[in-house]
């Protein structure tokens, strides 16, 4: 009777466990949602994720670019990595390489087709003679689609590119992502458009963006992580650019036209990624909000060990430390030439060069937004093959 007693407790605590984690399942049921297994990675975007491509085109990133990781000019307008190389990292997969590289690119675990200076629209002028690259989104289609075909060509050859290029199965396992937009809105404040007239050409813009993503899931693409623009407005390269009246400043500093035009491609971006999820059936898609994340750098930089959010680490001139000289550029400063290099502790900084954010804000960023906390549907970038 002793031993019967001690027994039915035992049973009954088993069971109640169990009644628990199958109510967390159903209550989360993103835990019980297995990992994916991306073999690749197929990245499209502007220097916001572009690890070499314009830099490999035209002319390599100078120091101090790269000083902090990489220790020396890595084709990243930063100081050290970017989101996508963190994004490559948590899977085990080496960085990116530039699909425009040719010099000891390795793409076995997928490209990098982004390119600093790019849009989804295309550029009313073009690098060299003028601001945009020439390889906005639907170029970057193009070499994908050359990329998969070519690449099992080639790999088929045998010696080095065997172990060079991906799998052909990889393309229909790996997660494509996208960081692609700040630029548009950029060539219309800067192509003297009127802020309504660029809030207008925002239903084109992601128009164009879709077309694109529609382009790449016929091609078998079945995993997007796609991130939202940024809190442009809070950027020195628009600060120091726009004047702007204390009434159209938020709190922070930033300026709130600019980032209102900002939102309301948010707004139709992730619009349109509802509508894409309809007429796309076996596609996983995941919207991203990094503007949420990379504006709480600006409102509350103290309370995640940042400082001086809306100045420039590496710049000169003015309040934001930007427009007098560029970033690694050489000025001169009552009679002598002055290199333009980086402040000193970029680790407590929150934007580069006045346009694009220090390896500590993108670290941040990736940190934030890979649990899941600010995507849509509510996902984790590992288990982002899930469609719910």
């Amino acid at each position: 009777m002793g031993s019967l007693s001690m027994t039915k407790p035992a049973f009954s605590l088993s069971c109640f466990c169990m009644l628990l984690l199958s109510y967390a399942t159903v209550m989360n049921p993103v835990s019980a949602l297995e990992k994916c297994d991306f073999p690749a990675i197929v990245n499209f975007g502007d220097s916001n994720s572009d690890t070499g491509g314009l830099a490999a085109a035209f002319s390599w990133t100078t120091p101090p670019n790269g000083e902090n990781y990489f220790h020396m000019p890595a084709g990243r307008l930063s100081d050290g990595r970017l989101m996508i190389d963190f994004i490559a990292a948590s899977f085990g997969h080496p960085f990116l390489s530039a699909y425009l590289n040719s010099l000891g690119s390795n793409f076995s675990h997928g490209a990098n087709f982004a390119t600093s200076a790019s849009t989804i629209t295309p550029p009313l002028s073009i690098i060299p003679l003028g601001s945009f690259s020439p390889f906005f989104l639907d170029v970057q289609y193009l070499q994908f689609r050359q990329f998969k075909n070519r690449s099992q060509i080639i790999k088929k050859t045998g010696a080095i590119y065997k172990d060079l290029l991906p799998d052909e199965d990889y393309f229909g396992k790996a997660l494509y992502t996208f960081d692609i937009g700040q630029n548009d809105l950029g060539q219309g404040f800067f192509g003297d458009m009127s802020l309504e007239e660029v809030n207008a050409s925002v239903p084109d813009i992601v128009s164009w963006f879709s077309s694109n993503v529609e382009n790449i899931y016929n091609l078998g693409a079945r995993s997007f992580w796609i991130h939202n623009t940024g809190p442009i407005g809070c950027l020195p390269y628009i600060l120091a650019s726009f004047p702007l009246t204390t009434a159209q400043k938020d709190s922070a500093g930033c300026a709130k036209p600019y980032n209102e035009v900002a939102k309301y491609f948010n707004y139709k971006l992730k619009e349109a990624i509802v509508h894409l999820r309809k007429i796309l059936p076996l596609a996983a898609i995941t919207y991203v909000d990094v503007y949420s994340v990379k504006y709480s750098l600006f409102t509350e930089p103290q309370k995640h060990g940042f400082e001086l959010p809306l100045v420039a680490c590496c710049g000169f001139g003015g309040r934001y430390n930007y427009g007098g000289g560029g970033c690694g550029s050489n000025v001169t400063v009552n009679g002598s030439e002055i290199f333009v290099g980086s402040c000193k502790q970029p680790s407590i900084r929150v934007v580069w060069d006045g346009i694009h954010y220090t390896e500590a804000a993108n670290k941040f960023v990736y940190n934030k937004i890979a649990t899941g906390a600010f995507s849509d549907p509510p996902i984790p970038l590992k288990m982002a093959c899930h469609k719910k």
